[in-house]
């Protein structure tokens, strides 16, 4: 992990639009993100066509276009960056599908991440899916999932990004949990 501070400064620069502080934004964060994008993609079905690094070097690129972005910190960053990478996986699975006609979408496992059955690969469009309708009910339990699945970040870390209690994001979580497993296991 990079230092809090340093990370923070950097964005900041950045964000006035200091090339420099950019250039070593991508060295503060890159093994942070890699280890994000690694953990999310052993998830995936093998012979998924996305690498760990070209999702990475995708997020950035995203990350580092929001010049106008307000940076509240690391936290944030590494936030927004799951953000990313969740979207960036949703679309690569809309595009397979779309090439394949609907077949053959990247699957997740939820197993860890989210506690389901061992047996339970979960297509990524189908956790997305499932996030929104969890958002429409529950707004917070959803970017719980999505900061701790997506975002691989510790229940502090969430907790101190949503400004709520680490208790409030273990509760969060567990109910999320419960919430995901009932409704993608009823389809």
């Amino acid at each position: 992990m990079t230092s809090r501070g340093h990370v923070t400064a950097l964005l900041e620069r950045a964000a006035q639009g200091d090339a420099d502080a950019s250039a070593e934004l991508i060295g503060a964060v890159y093994a942070d993100l890699r280890r994000q994008a690694s953990a999310l993609m052993r998830q995936e079905k093998a012979g998924h066509t996305l690498q760990p690094t070209v999702l990475v070097h995708d997020a950035f690129m995203q990350l580092i276009g929001h010049e106008r972005m307000s940076w509240q910190g690391r936290a944030h960053f590494f936030a927004v960056a799951a953000t990313v990478m969740r979207r960036i996986l949703v679309d690569h699975a809309r595009k397979r599908n779309a090439a394949r006609r609907g077949g053959g979408a990247p699957r997740l496992s939820l197993e860890d991440g989210l506690g389901l059955s061992t047996t339970n690969e979960t297509d990524v469009l189908e956790l997305h899916d499932a996030l929104n309708r969890l958002e429409t009910l529950d707004a917070r339990q959803a970017e719980v999932v999505a900061l701790r699945f997506f975002g691989g970040l510790t229940v502090p870390e969430v907790a101190a990004i949503l400004g709520v209690s680490t208790r409030t994001v273990e509760g969060d979580w567990a109910m999320a949990r419960a919430w995901l497993l009932r409704e993608m296991t009823a389809a």
